[in-house]
């Protein structure tokens, strides 16, 4: 999820450096967003780094050399578009964590086109057993629900 700050923050040397590394030392909302357990997933190292902070969309021809594709995975990432297609699998779970983010941390910004991309995924890959049941384990360890899931899994 990205994020932006207008706060800077100073190294030990004097130089000022901001957005990610500077909200992990100074914004305590950041940390607990960071480390939300509604917002974590396992994931392949290159494909979080290549993905940076690109929006998800729909990539439309797939086929194109400018794709980034990694083996077996079927994550594809455009550098040009900036864009990232996750796999029709996690397409509901990515929709429903963007939702709750925007549900529990009242500062998070989606974009008009990601809110409704989101909302679109949420509606076309419903929730599944196995989200209800994270969930529900998030809850008992976290100690809070998340709507968006409360909603879905009744």
């Amino acid at each position: 999820m990205a994020w932006k700050s207008n706060e800077v923050c100073v190294d030990k040397k004097g130089k000022d450096f901001k957005d990610r590394k500077c909200a992990e030392k100074a914004n305590k909302e950041y940390r607990l967003m960071q480390s939300d357990l509604y917002n974590l997933y396992p994931a392949v190292g290159a494909v979080n780094a290549t993905r940076q902070n690109y929006n998800f969309g729909m990539l439309a021809n797939t086929s194109n050399n400018s794709y980034r594709t990694f083996g077996s995975c079927e994550m594809i990432i455009d550098s040009k578009s900036k864009k990232a297609q996750p796999p029709e699998r996690s397409r509901g779970m990515i929709a429903r964590t963007y939702m709750y983010f925007k549900a529990a941390y009242p500062k998070y910004k989606m974009s008009r086109q990601q809110r409704q991309l989101m909302e679109a995924w949420d509606k076309q890959y419903p929730v599944t057993k196995w989200e209800c049941e994270r969930s529900e384990k998030i809850e008992k360890v976290q100690g809070n629900k998340n709507p968006i899931l409360t909603n879905r899994c009744s």
